[in-house]
């Protein structure tokens, strides 16, 4: 018997995340979004709702260099060093407006949102929760996304997801459905990637 059992959640990804200096595999979803859909370029502002432990942050900010800003806000706390370009706030998002340093005319290029609920174990449980989330990033993105701007939605499928997803096409030119490969297999999320708000 081995003393020192692996995580059991541990892949190829955990150990590539570990040794490119990022604190969570989740990073690599959000760099094939990247790859696939090119949602962010060179001195964009962006928003990183749910943005803890910080991997999506340290991504977007080398996505945008030193000309661009990077915003992250979670419940959770951001303790990794982060680039000058890069500010982490541990707040609830629907704090958002009240954060002493957002201005009444704030604007991103882009709003990405990983959020996800504390899993319960029960599938429907959880998709509402998710489903709630995504309805609060959405909230956001209207009244601070940029014209032309991009979202990306990370949410749970479940009953509410084609009422979401309508939400959100009723606000964009373009909606697609992606399920990075990095989503673990046994994963219910898949996001939804909105270009050119409208």
């Amino acid at each position: 018997m081995k003393n020192n059992p692996k995580n059991q959640w541990e892949d190829h990804l955990t150990r590539r995340a570990r040794m490119e200096n990022y604190p969570a595999r989740s990073v690599y979803k959000l760099e094939e979004i990247q790859n696939k859909f090119k949602v962010m370029k060179k001195n964009d502002q962006v928003l990183d709702l749910g943005c803890a432990p910080g991997s999506w942050l340290l991504y977007a900010a080398k996505e945008v260099g030193t000309g661009g800003w990077v915003l992250g806000i979670d419940l959770g706390l951001v303790d990794i060093k982060l680039p000058e370009n890069v500010r982490a706030v541990k707040e609830n998002v629907l704090n958002f407006e009240n954060l002493s340093f957002m201005d009444e005319n704030t604007r991103f290029n882009v709003v990405l949102s990983d959020m996800a609920p504390s899993t319960s174990g029960r599938k429907d449980v959880d998709a509402t929760k998710s489903y709630e989330l995504c309805c609060m990033a959405l909230t956001i993105v209207e009244k601070y996304l940029m014209p032309s701007g991009h979202f990306i939605c990370k949410i749970f499928q479940g009953n509410d997801f084609n009422e979401f997803q309508k939400m959100v096409k009723s606000k964009f030119k373009e909606c697609k459905i992606f399920k990075p490969d990095s989503c673990r297999k046994q994963s219910k999320e898949i996001y939804i990637i909105a270009k050119s708000k409208n």
